[in-house]
This record gives C-alpha cells, structure tokens and sequence, in this order.
C-alpha cells in the first residue's frame, strides 16, 4: 500500500511553485534547470514505478540536457537493459510531472498508475542515477533520492557519468549472473570493455596521428583520460575544450552540435591540414568528426559514421561467414540493416544501397524510431546527423558471434 503520508512529507519542499507545463519526450525532460525540482521528484516517482512494474528490476535515470546550455537541465528514464523509457510511459511521465501543485493531486496520478498498469506496489523498487558536470545536477539528484526513498525505494548514486556509462550500468545490473551478462556494473569495468574492444579490432593496424578530442567542456574530457589508462597508448590522442570548473563554457561554441550546425571547427581547437578530429556533446552520447582538406572544412557526421559502421560489419561478417540460427531451425547469413531518417545525406543511403547492398529503412526523425526500426534486425546500425546513435546486436547474432569458428 502506497504510504501516502511519507511521500506527502517529503514532496513538501519540492512541490511547484511557479505555474509551469512539462512534457516528457525522446530527450526526456529538458528545460531550465530552475523549473525541474519539482519534476525530478516527480520523475524519482516514475522510476519507482516502473521498477515496480519490472517486478524490481533496476531502472536508470540520467540527469542531463546534453548540447543544450549550461543552465539548462533535464532527465531521462531507462529501462532495464539500457533502452529508453517505452513510448506508452512518457505519457505517465507528463502526468506525473504536471501533478506538481499538490501532494494529493500527485498521489491520484500515482494511484491511477498502479490501477492501469496493475503494479503490484509490494514489489521492490531499484533505481540507479548518475549526472553530468552541470552545476545544477547534484540538487536535482537530491530531489529524485527524496521520492524514491519515500516510497521505501532503493536509489544508488553513480555521480558523474557520461549517458552511455548510465546505459551500461543499467543493463549490467539487471543481466548480472545471468548468461547474457553484459559486465560488471562499475565505471571501472566499462573502461575495460571498450579499450579492450578497442585494442582487439586495431591489433595489427599502424599507429596514427594523434587526433583532437573536443570534450565540450563536460563530462566526457574527463572520461576520455580515465578511458586512456585502460588503452595503453592503442590511441594517440589529445583533449581539447576539457574545463568542467569554469562557468558558462559548458557547449559554448564548442560540442558536437555547434560542430554540426556551424561547420567550423569549435573553439580551443586550431586545426592543420589533414588533422583529424571529433566533438562530443556536454554528456557524451554525441560524436562527430571532421577535418581540414586544402583549406575546405570536412564533416563526417551520423549519417557517414553510420555508413563506415555498416560497412565494417559487413566485411566481418564475410570474412567470418556467419549464420545465424532461425526460430524455425535454419540457419541463414547475418541480416544487416541501417535506419535512416528522411533528412539523411542521400549519397550515403544510395553507397549503402548499391555499394554495400545493405537494406535502408526511413523512419519519422527521433531516436526512439530510428531505435525500434533497427531492432528488427539482426545487426541495427542508426545515427541521426548530429552524431546521436549505436549498434544493435540481436540475441541470436551475439549467440552466433560466440559459437562462431569464423
């Protein structure tokens, strides 16, 4: 049974105060970093939940607002396995956001919750939350901690992450012990994970020229140094735009979409001829590359990353002569595809067409489709243009990559 008193006591000093209407969309909530005390309660609620729903499996939530400024804030659920909040919450999300004003107009929501999703509220409630290097990012955590505790949750705090480590951990933690475990759940494990995975694909491949890593003055400056202890000098490197202390210079004329949109290098990075290049974005789930050719400024942005993505794959996959065991028994080659949304470089889509012959599908702009698109494959490949996207592996091709003699 919902304990109505506790919750009622501890959203006492974070309810709204100024009239306000928030919505839950693919990003989450983003806005000024003033409005969201009361949303982050409100989100804690919703992680908890969701959790609930899961039957206390751990559910994530990033405090965050990624390119935008530095006083801007925002928040972002994630479901167990690293994947974002399905669709059908964001609308619980904006209910329990907009039920701020009072504490019982925000138990009614909860409690219209519970009866919709028939949760069962005696199952346990895990949630896990990290930030970035906005000022704002700690209180907001204070307040998500203090909904989540007066619901008798359980709430581990990771501190600074970038998105991408948030999504890791999740996924470690609800697969730990189990035969698809992902790792350990630490900073630490994934470091190694990807250094290692960094060092096995370039073994052999000659060095070469360091290249400039525009941090955005957010968290991943700092991640790329901690990442480079467990690369061993595998990469040649050099970061640029790393101050996290400093006010105000969070994504100011620097990060990946200021890169994207301005096509010029950003500021604190002058580049040679040739020099190669990339921008992340103030939380680190956006990249871009880009370099100097005889004086003419060169952007390799998502939908180009996605192209060598693909086509990297497609040679493995060739060389290795994988297939892939169906439902029904047989056994067919690796089923590759790349998604795409309609604003899409169209010489890249017509390389991977007719080139690569790697089947394209457009979807409406917006991670989320471009995510749920890509599952339908065995190996997904998306990013949008700004540097926003990822890989997926599905069950049965990460069981044919490891039962492969290829």
């Amino acid at each position: 049974m919902v304990d109505s008193a506790k919750i009622t006591a501890a959203f006492a000093t974070h309810k709204l105060t100024k009239p306000t209407q928030f919505q839950y969309g693919t990003a989450g909530f983003r806005m000024d970093a003033s409005l969201l005390d009361p949303v982050l309660f409100a989100v804690g609620l919703l992680a908890v939940l969701r959790s609930k729903w899961h039957k206390g499996k751990t559910i994530g939530v990033m405090v965050t607002a990624s390119h935008n400024p530095e006083n801007d804030n925002g928040a972002k659920a994630v479901e167990p396995l690293g994947e974002m909040l399905v669709q059908s919450w964001e609308a619980y999300a904006t209910e329990l956001a907009n039920a701020t004003s009072s504490a019982a107009e925000l138990l009614a929501v909860v409690e219209s919750i519970i009866q919709k999703e028939n949760i069962d509220w005696n199952q346990p409630a895990r949630i896990v939350v990290a930030r970035d290097t906005r000022p704002s990012g700690q209180a907001l955590v204070a307040s998500l901690t203090d909904a989540v505790l007066a619901t008798g949750g359980e709430i581990k705090d990771f501190g600074l992450f970038t998105t991408p480590q948030l999504h890791y951990v999740v996924r470690c933690i609800n697969t730990l012990g189990t035969p698809d475990s992902y790792g350990e759940p630490t900073e630490e494990a994934y470091y190694e994970k990807l250094a290692t995975a960094f060092k096995k694909i370039t073994t052999g491949l000659p060095r070469l020229s360091p290249i400039l890593i525009d941090g955005a003055n957010g968290i991943g400056a700092p991640a790329m140094e901690k990442l480079a202890k467990h690369l061993g000098g595998a990469l040649a490197y050099e970061v640029a735009n790393g101050d996290t202390v400093s006010k105000g210079k969070l994504n100011f004329e620097c990060g990946a979409d200021f890169v994207k949109i301005k096509q010029i290098a950003p500021s604190g990075i002058t580049l040679k001829d040739g020099q190669r290049a990339c921008s992340l974005d103030g939380d680190a789930d956006r990249i871009v590359f880009y370099f100097f050719e005889n004086g003419t400024f060169r952007l390799l942005d998502g939908d180009k990353i996605a192209t060598l993505a693909a086509e990297f794959i497609m040679d493995l996959a060739k060389q290795a002569n994988l297939l892939v065991e169906r439902q029904d028994g047989s056994k067919t080659p690796l089923n590759i595809g790349l998604v795409q949304t309609a604003y899409a470089n169209g010489s890249s889509t017509a390389y991977v067409k007719d080139t690569l012959q790697v089947p394209v599908v457009f979807t409406p702009t917006g991670v989320k489709h471009l995510h749920h698109a890509a599952e339908a494959f065995d190996v997904g490949v998306y990013f949008e243009a700004n540097g926003h996207g990822t890989v997926l592996f599905s069950p049965a091709a990460v069981k044919a990559f490891k039962t492969s003699k290829g």
